[in-house]
């Protein structure tokens, strides 16, 4: 936990409420997502036992599962999801749009935009993930066969679970983690987790502090569990005898009807709460402006969206169970430099965030007291523009000279710190030569060189292009590593 986080969950046990700990908001909030709020039967390995899911409040549809332990039932609650996920997918694959190429000289094309889910904590995103495997390689022929859309299902539950783990992905969210990163509760993190406490830390009731309402909404009777655990109150005194009625109403048409109707009820009393948890959740993300760089990390998820619906479309095989060697190494890499990547642009977007590197002493602001806009360093084969300017600063600087800073404010231009000068105030005097950002002529256009008075951040966080590493062919790695079978001995 960083100084930050932990000053304003002490300043939100004081205040009684929690604490903004962003000024936007750093995920993509789609205008049409998918809500989908999963429940599983307790001490089965994920038995989906309901869901209620819609793509806006007023359109909760329950999907329920008499007996999760019958295979049957369960492919079937299946295949009914598929038929309300898989549309809502296709929904966003009537229009694209072109995106230049090869700097303009190419295009490619993309859908214009991409779905999004919705759930109410990472175990509904685990849930997703492990319905996801346990589907995507279904038949819908031979032994045991399931609808043809439940393997379908499967593949893109796969794609989004694997979306999720990369950063800055808003193509499947959890709810608790989405408010967490704007907002610091006087809770653990583990109770964080409970998104009717943690809802109301952030929105408490009138007349209740942020602790009330925390406490409160652990009342399983006032609020039942986010899912997809269930209450184990819940599971003995009132949902074993249902299922139990259900099962005993055998092939009784009427009494079948009515512990299916009984049954219904209890899950939907146990889901409803949530679902409007996750809308106020909706709202309250929607209310704070969006980042400046969300946009560019959503069309990634479109570029995603549209390269997967391309290998569904083109019969491609579905995802397989475990990654080769090669294949491992190069998705990791990919994560890690999704996540620097990440952490950079949230910090150019947010000031508190930077603020959090400024406390690090990875980044400082200062006011530009001296500016030479025209200087040129001509001590190289050909002259350059290289400006020069003097940043005044009370916080500390720790950087060396000849450290390379970037400002977020132009974020292609490049400083160097050539001079820190302690001053006898408090005050510290930066030095720094530009170079970037300002075209390729010997005079710099209006407002590429900061002028005095401006205020700046300067830090070594830097949102450059990350190229991505060099791996070699699987055909090229030892047999040990799935590449080709060491030759036998010459006899």
């Amino acid at each position: 936990m960083s100084t930050l986080r932990a000053l304003a969950k002490a300043q939100a046990v004081a205040a009684g409420v929690a604490q903004p700990v962003a000024t936007v908001h750093h995920l993509h909030m789609s205008d049409r997502p998918l809500v989908l709020v999963p429940l599983a039967m307790a001490g089965e390995a994920n038995a989906p036992l309901a869901a209620l899911v819609g793509a806006a409040p007023d359109e909760a549809r329950l999907l329920i599962v008499p007996q999760p332990r019958n295979r049957q039932q369960r492919f079937a609650f299946a295949a009914e999801l598929a038929g309300i996920v898989l549309p809502y997918l296709d929904s966003f694959r009537g229009v694209s749009e072109a995106v230049p190429t090869e700097r303009g000289r190419d295009v490619r094309y993309r859908h214009v935009d991409a779905p999004q889910l919705l759930v109410p904590n990472p175990a509904g995103t685990t849930f997703l993930r492990l319905l996801g495997r346990s589907t995507r390689f279904r038949r819908p022929d031979g032994d045991h066969p399931v609808h043809p859309s439940v393997p379908l299902l499967g593949r893109w539950l796969t794609f989004f679970a694997e979306r999720a783990e990369h950063p800055g992905s808003s193509a499947l969210l959890a709810m608790t983690e989405a408010l967490t990163l704007h907002w610091a509760t006087g809770q653990s993190a583990v109770e964080d987790l409970h998104l009717p406490a943690l809802l109301g830390w952030i929105d408490p009731p009138p007349g209740l502090t942020g602790a009330q309402a925390a406490a409160r909404a652990e009342d399983p009777a006032v609020c039942p569990p986010a899912g997809p655990a269930t209450d184990p109150d819940f599971d003995n005194r009132r949902l074993a005898p249902a299922v139990a009625a259900y099962a005993d109403a055998g092939d009784d048409p009427v009494g079948r009807a009515a512990a299916y109707a009984e049954l219904e009820r209890l899950l939907r009393d146990q889901l409803a709460p949530t679902w409007e948890l996750m809308w106020r959740g909706v709202g309250l993300l929607r209310a704070l402006p969006p980042g400046a760089r969300v946009a560019g990390r959503w069309d990634l998820d479109k570029d995603a969206f549209t390269g997967y619906a391309e290998h569904v479309d083109a019969g491609g095989g579905p995802q397989p169970r475990r990654d080769g060697a090669v294949a491992a190494a190069v998705r990791l890499h990919r994560l890690e430099r999704a996540l620097t990547s990440y952490a950079v642009q949230r910090a150019y977007d947010d000031p508190l965030v930077m603020a959090e590197h400024r406390l690090t002493g990875e980044a400082f602001v200062g006011d530009v007291t001296l500016a030479d806009p025209k200087r040129v360093d001509d001590t190289g084969k050909r002259p350059v523009l290289r400006p020069r300017i003097q940043v005044v600063t009370t916080e500390p600087v720790p950087m060396p000279v000849g450290a390379a800073l970037w400002s977020p404010a132009r974020p292609a231009q490049k400083a160097r710190v050539v001079f820190v000068t302690p001053g006898a105030d408090g005050k510290t005097e930066v030095v720094l030569e530009l170079s970037g950002g300002m075209g390729r002529g010997l005079t710099a256009p209006p407002g590429t060189v900061p002028e005095v008075g401006e205020r700046l951040c300067f830090t070594t966080l830097s949102d450059a292009f990350l190229p991505a590493g060099n791996f070699p062919a699987p055909e090229e790695t030892p047999w040990t590593h799935g590449g080709p079978p060491a030759a036998p001995p010459e006899p």
